[in-house]
């Protein structure tokens, strides 16, 4: 208890007395900031140990760190009122004191009733340390005004004031307090025991008048001197501050002018507590909840506003210090309070006789630690624009004002974070679309013929928060796209935006995707989004700016479905301009995906059309005219009875897509194979097995599409893999006779060929070098399908 009475006595005289300005308004009024200082510290210590906080010894205690701000409302209210009207200012000071009290303690209610305590952790911390900083040469400013006794309007950044504080008498006034204060952080520097510093400045008072009484020096001429306070010989009741209330002398005009000072002051004293509780609460290992702390201080500003005094808060240092010499019950909480209330009441008269190098040490020393928490502790801690931010808010605080330093350090702040911003990456990945196929199980000459061509596919990942900073990599590198020089020698058939790493879009960045849109359609380029649900906050932003709606935009919620669109556009493109050669061939093309017409037009002249040059060659190379003489649903449709002779036809025309890319394949050597191959014709929904289920042979598909879905991962992660005709199906389960991995369905009415179990036991025995043969190339067209399976998913991450 004693310890915190001390504590409460250093603070009180050293802050309370400089609550006011010195200037001709408030003339003496040392005494009056020291009684609400008092005052405050015990509502707060009250309400904290009657319950309202979770720390059983915490200490309460005015919020010294928003002195700066009582300075500014009183220099506000006496430069609307004007200082001749001195009765008028100190009512209307008052009142503002304490309306900024009740504002903290409604801040408090408020974040603590809707917890958001957490929430205002949020808040830029630079921003705060920059304005901690401010305070910090405020009270180095303060602790020379106060040793030099002059008024705080007469202290400027001038030649004069310099010379001034360097006159030989003022000089041994200020810089005995500031070597005291130096000496002291010296001393905690290498020694850290928490009665260091309660015990160094009672040290002080004692050595002062140990040396005033070996001098026999006169105390009233070091008063007149200016080595103590001069209280004006009045002995004040710790109440009189009430006396100078007045209804009628409160200007609420000059009120409503403060009001944005008070928002600052708020907002400077709504960022402590959110701080300080959880520290205090890691320091002293409880746990606390942080709303319920929140509260806590509505109570006890609400009540001090109601009172007529300044805001307090709960002290992180005083609380630690204090549970640290066993305050750790409600109990002693109560006694501080009513230790505080016996100084409160001994009144005044005692500060008469406390040297002025303590309080301007004291001042010096918090002054001092707080500077050095902007400037030198976080140099190696912060970015270089974070540690600009910090040093210009402190200067705009100390050259122009506190508000007008706050204001300008979320603009600085703001303006850096769109500068780093800009600076990320927003394209994640560029590539084309051979290196990210889709799930799709196709012939392998189709395959091969979209590795080609896919290359006219280029793929941008987003990433991040996209606005105007960013965006412009996107346009740059679409635009980049599109030169003549690039163009030439990489055309450009489709460009892919896949947008699910991008967690939000800003009008300037939704507009810049119609800027691109417009470039791409000027050369005949199809934009696709992905990774975006059209309801999605992304999918809305680019709703409405009409994006969506215009021709020559595609829209998929996942990346596969995108590639599997436009690897069926090269496929539908191609086969649609041979139907002069194989219209038979147009009408058999089963594609997975939504149904819908070409996105390009083949059949125009290829003269100078880079594009369609490249897809020509590429499918000459790869799908040539044997394409013409595969099996089609026309033939073979669904449910219809064939000969053995055309079972035998269509099973080899199957096996020979599927394995083309590998070997030729002899009729007469697979006859025994084929003989062993059963049709199967299923309708659109037919479940061809079920996860787990037994395997009763593999499947190679002659028409149609199935849908098979791993169930790796439950909803709509799980992994979905699409089979298109001249494909196999339930092959490696069926050569390993393990259970099915997948459950596989037909999308589209299909025609497959079957071989079963006993079937594939029967040939190993009957033609084992057949078997071998089919087995091996089996298993190269599995490796192939799970590697580009494995890609996919790769690509997806």
């Amino acid at each position: 208890m004693l310890l915190g009475v001390l504590l409460n006595v250093l603070d009180g005289v050293s802050y309370g007395m400089i609550m006011f300005p010195a200037n001709a308004v408030f003339p003496a009024f040392g005494g009056v900031g020291v009684s609400m200082f008092f005052v405050t510290t015990i509502i707060a210590q009250l309400a904290y140990s009657c319950g309202a906080s979770g720390f059983a010894g915490a200490n309460g205690s005015m919020m010294i760190e928003v002195v700066p701000f009582f300075h500014i409302l009183a220099a506000d209210v006496a430069r609307e009122l004007g200082e001749e009207r001195a009765a008028e200012v100190v009512a209307t000071t008052l009142a503002a004191f304490a309306l900024s009290a009740v504002l903290t303690g409604l801040a408090f209610f408020a974040l603590g009733g809707l917890r958001l305590g957490a929430v205002v952790g949020f808040f830029p911390r630079h921003i705060l340390v920059g304005c901690i900083g401010g305070v910090g040469v405020f009270l180095i400013e303060t602790g020379l005004t106060v040793c030099a006794r002059i008024d705080d309007d007469d202290f400027t950044y001038t030649l004069d004031t310099l010379k001034f504080f360097l006159d030989a008498g003022i000089l041994a006034r200020w810089l005995p307090a500031l070597a005291l204060a130096v000496l002291l952080r010296a001393i905690t520097h290498r020694f850290h025991h928490q009665l260091i510093f309660p015990a160094y400045f009672l040290t002080i008072p004692v050595l002062f008048y140990a040396v005033v009484g070996a001098a026999r020096l006169d105390v009233s001429a070091l008063r007149r001197a200016g080595w103590l306070f001069d209280m004006g010989g009045t002995d004040e009741a710790w109440y009189t501050f009430y006396s100078y209330y007045s209804f009628k002398k409160t200007s609420f005009r000059a009120l409503w002018v403060t009001m944005p000072t008070q928002f600052a002051l708020l907002f400077f004293n709504i960022l402590h507590p959110p701080l300080n509780v959880p520290a205090l609460a890691v320091s002293l290992d409880e746990d606390v909840d942080t709303n319920k702390e929140l509260v806590a201080h509505g109570y006890s500003n609400l009540l001090a506003g109601l009172f007529g005094v300044v805001p307090n808060y709960l002290v992180y240092v005083n609380t630690l210090l204090f549970y640290r010499v066993g305050g750790t019950t409600r109990v002693s909480g109560f006694l501080l309070a009513l230790a505080t209330f016996g100084l409160l009441v001994a009144g005044t008269a005692p500060i008469g006789y406390i040297p002025i190098m303590l309080v301007g040490s004291l001042i010096f020393v918090l002054g001092i630690d707080l500077v050095k928490e902007a400037l030198w502790d976080t140099r190696h801690r912060v970015s270089r624009s974070e540690y600009l931010t910090i040093a210009s808010i402190m200067v705009c605080m100390t050259l122009w004002d506190f508000v007008v330093g706050v204001l300008f350090g979320i603009v600085v702040c703001c303006f850096f974070f769109v500068v780093q911003n800009s600076r990320r990456r927003s394209i994640r990945a560029l590539f084309t679309g051979e290196c990210a196929m889709s799930a799709v199980r196709r012939p392998s000459a189709h395959r091969d013929y979209i590795r080609e061509v896919a290359r006219q596919t280029v793929v941008l990942r987003l990433q991040g928060f996209l606005f105007f900073g960013t965006i412009t990599q996107v346009e740059a590198a679409v635009r980049r796209l599109l030169e003549p020089a690039a163009w030439a020698a990489r055309p450009v058939r489709f460009v892919v935006l896949d947008l699910a790493l991008v967690a939000g879009t800003d009008l300037s960045a939704a507009e810049a995707f119609v800027r691109i849109q417009r470039l791409l359609a000027a050369r005949g380029v199809t934009m696709v989004l992905c990774g975006l649900a059209e309801d999605a906050p992304v999918g809305a932003a680019l709703r409405n700016v009409g994006l969506l709606e215009v021709e020559g935009v595609e829209l998929f919620e996942g990346f596969g479905d995108a590639m599997e669109w436009t690897e069926n556009a090269y496929l539908r493109a191609w086969f649609m301009s041979q139907k002069s050669e194989a219209d038979m061939m147009r009408k058999a093309i089963a594609l997975p995906g939504r149904p819908e017409n070409p996105a390009f037009d083949m059949g125009e002249p290829f003269h100078n059309s880079p594009r369609r040059n490249e897809i020509y060659a590429a499918a000459g190379r790869t799908l040539g005219v044997a394409e013409l003489d595969l099996p089609t649903q026309a033939d073979t449709p669904v449910g219809a009875d064939a000969d053995t002779d055309a079972d035998v036809d269509g099973a080899f025309l199957a096996l020979s897509r599927a394995f083309s890319s590998y070997a030729p394949l002899e009729r007469a050597a697979w006859r025994p194979l084929l003989a062993r191959l059963a049709r199967v014709a299923a309708p659109a929904g037919t479940v061809l097995w079920e996860q787990g289920a037994a395997p009763d042979g593999l499947y190679v598909l002659a028409a149609g599409v199935l849908r098979a879905r791993y169930g790796l991962r439950a909803g709509r992660d799980a992994v979905a893999e699409v089979m298109v005709g001249g494909t196999l199906a339930g092959e490696l389960s069926a050569l390993a006779g393990e259970p099915r991995n997948a459950r596989v369905v037909v999308e589209r009415d299909a025609l497959m060929w079957r071989l079963g179990m006993q079937d594939l036991e029967a040939l190993e025995r009957e033609a084992p070098e057949l078997a071998r043969t089919f087995v091996h190339l089996v298993l190269k067209v599995a490796k192939t399908d799970y590697d580009i399976l494995l890609a996919a998913l790769a690509a997806r991450q």
